[in-house]
């Protein structure tokens, strides 16, 4: 599929809403409460006002992780309650909070197989959660070891749409970002792959079963 100026050199996928469905919690505050309390940790009696306030400075387009948010938000209401004394079981409580229910969507796992027999494929998901985007993949019926990267904004510190998080999985990926093409389900971040200079491909338009063809019609 490579060798014209407008020929492709590799493909990422959104996760969330595109490859999987998740099920969240329907009161992220309550569960991540319960599972600090479940740790021996003291959640303070306001903690659904301490988790919705905002704590740390996000600069535009940068990623916070869940964890620090919900560390800050303990030590905004106790001195007791800072830092390095409980971040290990914040870390822990926060991805137990947030372990999805995993739901497969429709012709994923073959899209994702067909694309990866010609060229390099990736993941590049917006997720605040360490290492909740690899559990959702290796519940689903994708093969992990057909993707060649990885990138969360988690662990890059951008996320979609910032163009860095496209630069980042094109990085991963080993080719240029003007030769990826981004595969989604929200033109607010993953359609935005076009101003990195990546190509973009929205579910809603395009079928995941119909994706191959339709990359193959388009910069074959």
């Amino acid at each position: 599929m490579s060798g014209a100026d407008t020929s492709i050199d590799g493909v990422s996928f959104d996760l969330f809403g595109t490859l999987v469905r998740v099920d969240g919690p329907d009161d992220p505050a309550a569960a991540v409460a319960d599972a600090l309390e479940a740790r021996d940790v003291d959640v303070p009696d306001d903690w659904s006002t301490a988790y919705a306030e905002p704590h740390v400075e996000v600069p535009d387009g940068t990623e916070l992780p869940l964890a620090d948010h919900v560390v800050a938000a303990l030590a905004s209401r106790s001195d007791s309650l800072r830092g390095d004394d409980v971040r290990s079981d914040v870390e822990d409580a926060v991805f137990d909070a947030f372990e999805p229910r995993v739901e497969t969507r429709e012709d994923a796992a073959s899209a994702v197989k067909t694309l990866a027999d010609r060229l390099p494929v990736g993941v590049l998901s917006n997720c605040s959660v360490s290492g909740l985007a690899e559990r959702a993949l290796a519940e689903s019926d994708v093969d992990e070891s057909a993707l060649d990267a990885v990138v969360t904004s988690v662990d890059c510190g951008w996320r979609k749409p910032a163009p860095r998080a496209f630069e980042a999985v094109a990085a991963e990926l080993g080719v240029e970002v003007d030769r990826l093409v981004h595969v989604g389900d929200d033109p607010r971040t993953d359609g935005r792959a076009t101003a990195a200079g990546a190509r973009s491909v929205l579910v809603e338009e395009t079928p995941l079963g119909a994706v191959p063809e339709t990359l193959e019609e388009r910069w074959g």
